[in-house]
């Protein structure tokens, strides 16, 4: 059993890669201490966020630590949001606003074929001595016309996977949405790598 630290912030991402990545076996995911500061995700890409992340992490820590950064990226929109998702609508926007703001860009496009988009995530494992394992993970699908859903977080009650039945994130059972998401694709690929790695 390897252990890493667990760069994340966000409380409802950790839960959801803890539990993505609860039968992976020879992962043990620590949380990230209390005391470490934010990371400014300064990067001109997803990868260079979350390495970015996972870096400063392990270097704090002295520990091997994992991070991800994810987006979402809307076709009719030139890709935006993408790495700015979680600030789309300003840095201390709430996941609400951030909806708002996309929909609010979408208005007038109505036909699913003029609001695809796909959810990306990439997330590295670090070291302390500079090696590096990555993964990435995605689903393509359709920007909904309204929220639909309750559960999830983030863009979940506007993203309706392609492999979802017609329901969006936030629809879904989360066993089910960790089973398929972009998400559970890139750490569960980030678990079978550090399986050849350790």
């Amino acid at each position: 059993m390897t252990a890493f630290v667990l760069a994340t912030a966000n409380r409802d991402k950790a839960e959801e890669i803890t539990s993505i990545l609860s039968g992976a076996g020879s992962i043990e995911l620590l949380p990230r201490p209390g005391w470490l500061g934010e990371v400014d995700e300064t990067g001109s890409t997803l990868l260079d966020n979350a390495r970015l992340k996972a870096r400063a992490v392990s270097a704090a820590t002295g520990m091997a630590a994992i991070a991800d950064d994810t987006g979402l990226e809307v076709e009719a929109l030139g890709g935006a949001p993408g790495v700015h998702s979680s600030r789309f609508a300003g840095d201390s926007a709430s996941y609400a606003d951030n909806v708002a703001k996309l929909l609010a860009e979408l208005e007038g496009k109505s036909e699913a074929s003029a609001r695809r988009a796909r959810f990306r995530t990439v997330a590295v494992a670090a070291w302390p001595d500079g090696r590096e394992v990555i993964a990435e993970g995605e689903v393509k699908g359709t920007i909904s016309l309204a929220p639909q859903g309750k559960l999830g977080f983030g863009y979940d009650p506007v993203f309706v996977p392609d492999n979802g039945g017609g329901t969006t994130y936030a629809e879904m059972d989360p066993a089910v949405k960790n089973r398929l998401s972009h998400r559970a694709r890139a750490f569960t690929a980030l678990a079978s790598a550090l399986r050849t790695e350790l």
